[in-house]
């Protein structure tokens, strides 16, 4: 007679009926490690369901009978309590993982980043704000303007030199009170310095407010005129860069120096870099107003000479039937001409808006391509 071996997990190929979660986080820590989900209502801090740490920054949970869980065990990593879950490299929520039982008895994850008492960055990394001035004179233009260092966390505790961005619309970036919100780039800088990330200067220069729009278009024949846009960049190029380099410990050579902004903000930084290349290496382009000038490449290639350049492309598909293809357009021209000597990163969001918010969060992504992955 043969033997029923279907009670029999063993016989039918199956190693073992446990389930085996291996953790590695991103730096070693004094509190205690556990998961939730679906099979415990996400309660929280359940010491049934708490990892045994292995070394400093690797831990274990082995669950004998996976039996007892449904198909798909859904889960998330935290620590002592909801206001310490896990986050991504980003400092963003993380995503539910899901293990399906019926292929998986063993899994190793990778928490690069835990929430701090409820927030997504640790207060002791946020950058020094030091008011360069309320009026810095700006003789291109025959105006002045706020201009804001966020200086790195330990910038007065080493005598490190940083890589410097300079970034359009100041307003926008880290006042809490913006009116149309702000990028949260304080918090953001925070986050990044507690990934032991290098530091880098970010120079905030305010817009001119109801002349924004003048600066910020290019000195040629535009779909808004004739804009002060060659001014304003020579004062970036010629005025500002220098005193910077001159008050603080930069590191002043062209790859080590950015510029960036959103929108109108954005235009003028490409602008900025065409004009000079041999000041800025590497762009942050979120959401360009490319509409303003759509053939602003076919204005400079004729006479540009490229240098090795990182250029950060951004736009969501929320925002305008135009954006993304006006990126694509504007990416494969620049790319014909420069050829090799231009590094592109096309980040494209398929419900991403035209906001501080999404361009806050793109930001952590963008500075980590130009300025440190690779070099």
């Amino acid at each position: 007679m043969n033997e029923d071996t279907s009670s029999r997990p063993e016989l039918l190929g199956h190693v073992s009926n446990k389930l085996v979660l291996k953790l590695k986080i991103g730096g070693p820590t004094q509190k205690a490690i556990y998961i939730a989900g679906n099979f415990n209502d996400w309660k929280a801090a359940d010491t049934r369901y708490q990892l045994e740490k292995i070394s400093a920054t690797e831990y274990r949970l082995e669950l004998p009978d996976r039996s007892f869980f449904s198909t798909n065990f859904e889960y998330k990593y935290h620590q002592d309590n909801w206001d310490g879950v896990e986050l991504n490299v980003f400092g963003e929520s993380a995503s539910n993982r899901v293990i399906n039982l019926n292929e998986q008895d063993e899994v190793t994850d990778y928490v690069p980043h835990w929430m701090i008492n409820g927030k997504y960055y640790d207060e002791q990394f946020l950058p020094n704000p030091h008011i360069i001035s309320e009026h810095f004179e700006i003789p291109q233009l025959i105006k002045t303007r706020r201009i804001t260092a966020l200086l790195p966390h330990d910038y007065h505790k080493t005598d490190k030199h940083y890589p410097v961005l300079y970034l359009q619309d100041g307003q926008n970036l880290f006042d809490d009170y913006a009116p149309y919100g702000n990028w949260a780039l304080d918090k953001k800088l925070a986050m990044m310095a507690n990934k032991k990330q290098e530091g880098v200067i970010v120079i905030a220069i305010d817009h001119a407010k109801e002349d924004r729009i003048e600066e910020f278009t290019p000195s040629y024949h535009t779909r808004l005129g004739i804009g002060e846009g060659k001014k304003y960049v020579r004062f970036l190029s010629d005025t500002l860069k220098p005193y910077i380099d001159k008050h603080f410990r930069t590191k002043p050579e062209r790859e080590h120096t950015g510029i960036g902004g959103s929108s109108m903000g954005a235009l003028i930084s490409i602008y900025a870099g065409l004009m000079y290349p041999e000041v800025f290496s590497k762009l942050l382009i979120f959401s360009p107003s490319l509409w303003v000038t759509p053939n602003m490449h076919f204005h400079f290639m004729n006479f540009y000479h490229p240098q090795n350049m990182r250029v950060y492309l951004y736009g969501g598909e929320g925002e305008s039937e135009t954006m993304v293809p006006s990126l694509r357009r504007f990416k494969k021209a620049f790319e014909e001409k420069a050829s090799t000597m231009v590094d592109f990163e096309l980040s494209i969001d398929p419900k991403g808006g035209h906001n501080e918010a999404r361009w806050g969060k793109e930001f952590p992504r963008a500075i980590e391509w130009l300025f440190f992955k690779g070099n």
